[in-house]
């Protein structure tokens, strides 16, 4: 015999959702009283107990009047026992019309099965919500892409592995609060409306506020903000949020994502490259069991090894471009550009000399480098809120961490000369004021302690630690196109 087309699946469950309401039975509940989440239940599971819990039907076994089922939450599942002797024929009734999906609540008594598996043995249970659509098969999960992305909640039901990414990604941003709490900083919040998209250059999202009649941008980056703090009085500051850029899509990029920015008044890029090597360190330790990192592929089979020891690799911007391309720096700029083309580097015609260098350095060393790497003295153009370096004006005192084959934090000895940074903003606007914070530069007159700043992409930096090849595997909505008609 066939099995059941899709729509006949739908028909039968909304004929059941009929034989509950005709048996007067709610199908989507009201609030029920439990112990705690199942995994807590686990934990305080003794022989005899009481024991009250709540969750989703994920497996059910049906022997006639006996029926052994699975009730699961993000915590983990508990098996329980229902027969229809104990609860009556009008109970049973009601519990023929359950399907896998269904939200139930249960009390019962606490035992034992024969094979070792604890058990809730039903004497009264409650339908709290009735599922109107089939789960994913429980076997292969779901393993449509298109389905896994734009329907996260199938995800997180049938797929173990994409929820332990999550619960993952969640302890990591509460670990880093508690981490820089620890150390003295406190966590503040900035404008995600600004009047000028400052703090990175980046394509902003453009919005308007009719009461004020203004235009407005959603915000590319928090630091021009978090510096003014530093003015006001604020020695050590941080804020996770939300940035968004108006820019492509890829399985590292996606419209908004999630930023830790962290400033240190009277620190430098070194101490904030201290402090960045020590708290992932410390999230690899106790999140994810140690600072060997395995990736695996869908198989299993490991793909990437990355090493997190201590001390971490630092080595200069300019001597990790002339390890690549020997003799780089002696070139000129058309040798540059003609080198480019012998090494299949795509460079457009109209971009400057330091952006053919970083192009270079973006392919040769960036995406080849797998352990941490901090990149240093960066060239000034690339980093215009960072300050000069005493020795070397032509570049800054900044660091970039690659570790695999990204940039996952920039840290930056911050400009706190109000003439320089003006200097830079005008030349990074291209003469066109209306894009420069004038307020921010007001600010710096007032004067800004030296500070170390960081920003830490923590989409990126769970996708390392989590071994997740795609930005869209540790967000639970990444943006997507619209489906085709």
């Amino acid at each position: 015999m066939d099995a059941p087309s899709h729509s006949e699946l739908l028909a039968i469950r909304r004929q059941k959702l009929d034989a509950l309401v005709a048996a007067g039975v709610d199908p989507f509940g009201r609030g029920f009283e439990t112990d705690g989440p199942v995994a807590d239940v686990r934990a305080k599971f003794a022989e005899g107990a009481t024991l009250r819990l709540a969750g989703r039907i994920t497996a059910h076994r049906d022997m006639g009047k006996s029926q052994f089922l699975d009730l699961s939450d993000a915590t983990g599942r508990m098996q329980i026992f229902l027969h229809a002797k104990e609860i009556g024929d009008e109970a049973f009734h009601v519990f023929k019309q359950i399907d896998l999906g269904d939200f139930l609540g249960v009390e019962g008594e606490a035992f034992i099965t024969k094979t070792g598996e604890p058990t809730v043995r039903v004497k009264r249970f409650e339908v709290l919500a009735k599922s109107l659509r089939p789960l994913p098969d429980k076997w292969h999960g779901v393993q449509d892409t298109e389905i896994k992305y734009r329907q996260r909640y199938l995800d997180l039901i049938a797929n173990p592995e994409s929820r332990e990414v999550f619960q993952k990604r969640i302890a990591i941003v509460r670990a880093i609060r508690r981490f820089l709490e620890e150390r003295g900083f406190i966590e503040v919040e900035t404008p995600m409306m600004q009047a000028i998209a400052g703090g990175a250059a980046a394509a902003p999202f453009q919005t308007h506020h009719n009461a004020l009649g203004m235009d407005l941008f959603l915000r590319i980056a928090p630091e021009l903000y978090l510096k003014r703090l530093l003015v006001g009085g604020f020695p050590k500051i941080f804020e996770l949020n939300r940035n968004f850029r108006n820019e492509g899509i890829s399985r590292r990029h996606n419209p908004e994502f999630t930023m830790l920015e962290a400033y240190w008044a009277f620190a430098d890029f070194e101490k904030m490259a201290d402090l960045v090597e020590e708290m992932v360190c410390h999230l690899a330790e106790t999140i994810c069991g140690g600072l060997l990192l395995e990736h695996r592929d869908a198989e299993g089979n490991v793909t990437k090894t990355i090493n997190l020891a201590r001390p971490w690799r630092r080595a200069r911007y300019a001597d990790l471009v002339e390890a690549a391309v020997p003799s780089w720096a002696a070139l000129s700029p058309d040798a540059r550009r003609a080198k480019c083309a012998e090494l299949h580097l795509d460079i457009s015609h109209c971009v400057a000399d330091y952006e053919v260098t970083q192009h270079v350095f973006e392919k040769l060393v960036e995406e080849k480098t797998m352990d941490p790497l901090y990149v240093t003295h960066c060239p000034k153009e690339l980093v215009p809120l960072a300050k000069q370096n005493a020795a070397d004006p032509s570049v800054v005192d900044v660091y970039e961490l690659v570790i695999n084959g990204q940039e996952i934090s920039p840290g930056y000895s911050e400009l706190n000369d109000p003439i320089v940074q003006r200097q830079r903003l005008e030349e990074q606007s291209g003469g066109e004021t209306q894009k420069i914070d004038h307020d921010f530069l007001d600010a710096l007159e007032y004067g800004m302690p030296p500070a170390g700043g960081i920003g830490i992409g923590i989409d990126r930096l769970v996708m390392m630690l989590t071994g997740a090849e795609s930005i869209r595997d540790v967000l639970f909505f990444p943006h997507m196109k619209p489906r085709a008609d």
